[in-house]
């Protein structure tokens, strides 16, 4: 565990992997997903605008390397690094063909600096043959691949409109254990309809669910998605500041140490943030977590029981 934090933290991880800064890239492959597509929807998940988290580089006519070399250029400013990760962040980048996925993640691994990949996904977008692929990446190189879950409720996942279930992300994960490939899962606190003790559940069940990581955001309204019309008629209240920062900490003394924490908050696009206006100031709440872990004397796996 990281001693400046009291949890498992993704930088310090990958730091003693590779012994100096590694810093990801956010890449566009220009894909879509079967919750917009028609496939399983048109509306996507009701916190989702039609962007999927994306920068839009895509259709703009960037290539993957282009995305990768301009984004390279910030991060050796910023953060001096000269190790890479590239991030297919963009809906979902396995909801294509197993030679498309090829084509681009040999494309961004080749890129100079390059140490490994992160792929986002969702888990009714993954196969054994797909995995296959992904798995010929891992002898040279760092391979984690992120399922979109949420949730562990069944019911929550059908009233923020994921179109799978936890049965299928349970699926996902054990099709990808035992290739070296990393798992990362994203959860979101402050759904609808869910309480604190549903919330913790979704910590005690991902404990012992065969993942590495985990990235956990808070739900924030933004522009141009069913969750705006729910906030705007009063059906939807977001979580309080200080609400979601003891949240977090409850959250992290159910997960056992090994498990990497990727993310503790999320981080808007101020043009497109309704609400909560708090949300926009992320190194605030970050800060806040800190300090109330600090308060507390409390730790990553505190409270966590194995089998519970």
């Amino acid at each position: 565990m990281d001693k400046k934090k009291r949890y498992s933290d993704y930088n310090a991880y990958l730091r003693d992997l590779f012994g100096e800064r590694v810093q990801k890239i956010s890449i566009d492959a220009g894909l879509s997903c079967p919750n917009r597509d028609g496939r399983l929807s048109r509306l996507g998940c009701i916190y989702c605008n039609e962007k999927g988290s994306g920068s839009g580089l895509s259709e703009k006519g960037l290539s993957i390397r282009e995305q990768i070399e301009a984004g390279k250029i910030g991060s050796m400013k910023k953060y001096k690094a000269k190790k890479f990760l590239a991030y297919f962040q963009s809906y979902s980048n396995t909801y294509t063909t197993v030679d498309h996925m090829k084509a681009l993640y040999d494309e961004a691994l080749s890129c100079e600096g390059m140490v490994g990949m992160a792929i986002g996904t969702r888990p009714d977008c993954i196969d054994p043959e797909k995995l296959d692929l992904i798995q010929t990446y891992t002898k040279d190189h760092l391979v984690w691949i992120e399922y979109g879950l949420q949730s562990v409720h069944d019911e929550t996942l059908t009233r923020i409109n994921r179109g799978h279930t936890f049965r299928d992300f349970a699926r996902a994960v054990d099709l990808t254990r035992n290739r070296g490939i990393q798992i990362c899962t994203h959860v979101i606190l402050g759904l609808p309809g869910e309480n604190r003790e549903m919330m913790l559940e979704t910590a005690r069940t991902l404990a012992d669910g065969g993942i590495n990581g985990i990235k956990i955001h808070l739900l924030y309204v933004i522009r141009g998605t069913p969750l705006e019309k729910l906030w705007q008629r009063g059906e939807y209240r977001p979580m309080e500041q200080a609400e979601y920062v003891e949240m977090v900490c409850d959250f992290l003394e159910l997960l056992p140490e090994p498990i990497i924490i990727q993310r503790i908050t999320g981080d808007p696009h101020p043009d497109e943030l309704r609400a909560p206006l708090w949300a926009a100031r992320y190194r605030e709440t970050f800060n806040l977590i800190q300090d109330l872990l600090e308060a507390r004397d409390t730790f990553q796996g505190r409270r966590y029981i194995p089998g519970r």
